[in-house]
């Protein structure tokens, strides 16, 4: 049977899906399937089900992020729950692990009453679990996952402002910092004398300057 068979079978597309919705690279499915990237590049051009497989697959994991990226850009509710154990009343314990039993006995006939013991006791548990409390926390809007998903979704009408709005921000740094060098320099100046000291304080000012225009 040739290498690429075994893939093209059932068990084996099953498994490949596994890895593409798991957010695997085809690198790293190559990989897993013992051979290079690009054989499996060839194969996925040469057979359309290992191709189909691994595209479906992929849409799978990435709706989950669209999906959670949606949500941060637009806000959304999580929930905390907070459980204990609690032991089971002995008369709710004894009825389940009763019905259990007879359960079992039909399933296994041949078993011995130590038998049909056992596998009541390992079958039902002593405790069971119920919820303490309930938080729910609601996170705001994101405006980065906003404008990432802005930019990617409608790139011609938000790329451009987006682009605008940082590059405005940037120069607004700039000409923080730059006023607050000359601030220092002034108070330096201050203390210092010489007739050059006029010239030093305009070159550097020239000089301050030049970044916030570009």
């Amino acid at each position: 049977m040739s290498k690429y068979e075994k893939w093209l079978k059932p068990d084996g597309l099953v498994r490949i899906r596994g890895w593409a919705r798991d957010g695997l690279t085809d690198k790293q499915i190559a990989y897993n399937m013992g051979i290079s990237r690009s054989t499996l590049n060839v194969w996925r051009k040469q057979f359309p089900d290992l191709s189909d497989t691994i595209s479906k697959g992929k849409e799978v994991v990435d709706r989950e992020v669209e999906n959670a990226l949606l949500k941060r850009a637009m806000g959304t509710k999580t929930t905390d729950k907070m459980y204990r154990m609690v032991h089971k009343d002995a008369d709710v314990l004894e009825m389940e692990r009763r019905r259990f039993s007879n359960q079992w006995k039909l399933d296994h006939p041949k078993a011995s009453l130590k038998e049909v013991k056992d596998a009541a006791i390992a079958g039902v548990p002593e405790y069971k679990r119920i919820q303490q409390t309930e938080n729910v926390h609601e996170l705001p809007p994101d405006v980065n996952a906003a404008a990432f998903w802005l930019k990617n979704r409608r790139p011609d009408v938000w790329r451009n402002s987006l682009r605008s709005d940082t590059e405005l921000n940037d120069a607004q740094k700039r000409k923080l910092q730059a006023e607050a060098d000359i601030a220092e320099e002034k108070a330096k100046s201050a203390k210092s004398s010489g007739s050059d000291v006029a010239e030093q304080f305009d070159k550097m000012f020239t000089r301050l300057k030049e970044p916030i225009d570009k």
